[in-house]
């Protein structure tokens, strides 16, 4: 097992990201002063620091996190073998694809939990329902694009899993005029990054709802409350 150690000289909270190359959704973190740590099997180098966030090149299933103060965890693990959009290539890709899948979403799950922090780990829609449990939210990247994010104007159903403490943005929706704009990316090397990219609208949202210092729960967008009870597991840095 792998872990890094991230200086920290002002003493920030952190915020941790797994299975996550673009960095959207720590975005309004990082430029409230909050430590980002990004991890994902794709960044170029083992670790990178730009500014505030840190991307570490790991597998999250061979990577320890750093023993840190941490203010939310996020988790975005590769749906290619869950999600029911490709059900019919299941069979074809044999019980190891899912297996490894769903290994990926147990170390994500494993270090959420383990953190302390309020977490989520999204996917699309996707058998997790039958092998875990039941998504505690749903949404569209349409219904917070009224998060000065007009470019979110578009559908495609994504499943929250969260902890019991995670709290849940109010909707500020603008028109689904772009529709299901992901089904229509050409084949090109990008479009499994550009697919799984956080909506920006969510992400601020998220921020917004979650974060110490910019609390954002008008009386009349009441917070969706969130019922889910995480257990903790134990994670040894030995």
């Amino acid at each position: 097992m792998r872990t890094h150690t991230i200086p920290n000289p002002d003493n920030s909270p952190f915020v941790l990201s797994l299975c996550d190359y673009t960095g959207n959704i720590v975005e309004p973190w990082a430029e409230a002063g909050y430590r980002c740590i990004c991890v994902d099997l794709s960044h170029p180098e083992e670790i990178t620091v730009n500014g505030r966030v840190t991307l570490i090149r790991a597998d999250v299933r061979l990577w320890l996190p750093p023993l840190a103060n941490y203010r939310f965890v996020f988790a975005a693990p590769p749906c290619t073998d869950v999600a029911v959009s490709g059900a019919r290539y299941f069979a074809s890709k044999g019980i190891g694809k899912l297996a490894e899948a769903l290994a990926l979403v147990d170390a994500c799950r494993t270090i959420c939990e383990w953190s302390g922090a309020p977490w989520l780990l999204e996917n699309p829609v996707s058998t997790l329902s039958t092998y875990w449990r039941k998504p505690d939210f749903y949404f569209d990247p349409y219904q917070y694009g009224g998060y000065d994010t007009p470019d979110d104007a578009y559908t495609k159903r994504t499943c929250l899993w969260t902890s019991s403490d995670f709290r849940m943005p109010p909707y500020k929706p603008v028109p689904p005029t772009q529709g299901s704009r992901m089904h229509r990316l050409p084949p090109d090397d990008d479009r499994t990054a550009v697919r799984s990219a956080t909506p920006l609208g969510f992400a601020r949202a998220v921020f917004r709802a979650n974060s110490d210092n910019a609390l954002d729960n008008p009386k009349d967008e009441p917070l969706i409350a969130s019922h889910h009870q995480a257990t903790l597991p134990y994670i040894c840095h030995d």
